[in-house]
């Protein structure tokens, strides 16, 4: 049997394709319709850029948006100066790199906001459009280092998480019904899907026995009549569909629309060549995994078919 958790070129495609359309976005404020218009300009080829006109219009857009990279703010703007909007961003976005123009010697404003780590560099005016795309390049970068950093916390503690539970569920549990439901919950939290299914199977083919978890409440199990599944189990390989809307072999497919799910992992439990059952992740909105966390996937994987074998359960005959 081929590696049960290959990452196949297909997966490598669908990955690369949604980097390239993933764009950072910006945030650009700016109460002047001009430069309002003239900082997008500079800016809408290598990013995904947002406006306002005011620091409480900005708000309202990061309300609505959620995180940027990177937002770049004029000083002086009625009702809300630049450094006041970007201290109130600080709390809910602290990786956000915060840039501030000025035409102004407001000094002190400006040494606050930048001892406090509000702002990561300001510029004055006019600037220069050659030099401002030089220092948001700059800014873009480092938060691209902030996130990655943060990933790989969180992902090395939820990968800590997930073999704790995995000891303690193969110490403690003396029946495959003990075993299956709490596996299924840590890897929903641990991958932050909102549904898991951790079904077993003998002989190529799937048994009642399961564990799941969902945090939206009740859940369907449609595995046996899930393409991917089948696909899985046939190959022995991971089958995945990031954006089920756009994927020609499922979009038509019932139980998708009628679940909701609109991104699909399904995971080969597999132990010495011998198919022990299936794990399928689902997310309700187009998913974005990287390369790196389809490996964690993997050693996860390869944890739960040791810990369904050490713990000594063997599955019911058919």
């Amino acid at each position: 049997m081929d590696n049960p958790i290959a990452v196949t070129d297909t997966i490598r495609g669908q990955l690369s394709t949604l980097e390239k359309s993933k764009r950072l976005k910006i945030l650009v404020v700016d109460d002047e319709p001009d430069n309002l218009d003239l900082l997008y300009r500079t800016f809408r080829r290598d990013f995904n850029v947002l406006k306002a006109d005011s620091g409480v219009n900005a708000l309202k857009v990061l309300a609505t948006e959620g995180e940027v990279a990177v937002i770049i703010s004029d000083q002086r703007m009625p009702e809300m100066k630049g450094t006041e909007f970007l201290s109130k961003t600080l709390p809910q976005f602290p990786d956000t790199v915060r840039i501030i123009l000025t035409g102004f010697t407001d000094i002190e404003d400006l040494v606050e906001a930048i001892n406090a780590g509000q702002v990561y560099k300001y510029i004055t005016k006019p600037w220069d459009p050659g030099e401002l795309k030089a220092v948001v390049q700059r800014a873009a970068e480092t938060y691209g280092l902030l996130k990655q950093r943060t990933e790989e916390l969180r992902r090395a503690n939820a990968q800590m998480a997930l073999l704790t539970v995995l000891v303690q569920v193969t110490q403690a549990a003396h029946s495959l019904d003990e075993t299956l439901t709490p596996i299924a919950t840590v890897f929903s939290e641990s991958f932050t899907a909102d549904s898991c299914i951790l079904q077993l199977a003998q002989e190529n083919q799937l048994i009642a026995t399961q564990g799941f978890y969902s945090r939206l409440g009740t859940l369907e199990n449609w595995l046996d009549q899930d393409p991917l599944t089948s696909e899985a189990i046939a190959t022995g390989q991971m089958q995945i569909s990031l954006d089920v809307p756009k994927d020609t072999k499922l979009a038509d497919i019932n139980h998708y629309q009628n679940a909701g799910v609109q991104a699909h992992l399904v995971i080969p439990i597999t132990y010495r060549n011998n198919m022990l059952g299936i794990l399928s992740l689902q997310w309700q909105k187009p998913c974005s995994l990287r390369e790196d966390e389809l490996s964690l996937v993997r050693l996860s994987a390869e944890l739960v078919a040791i810990a369904l074998t050490s713990s000594g359960c063997e599955p019911p005959k058919i």
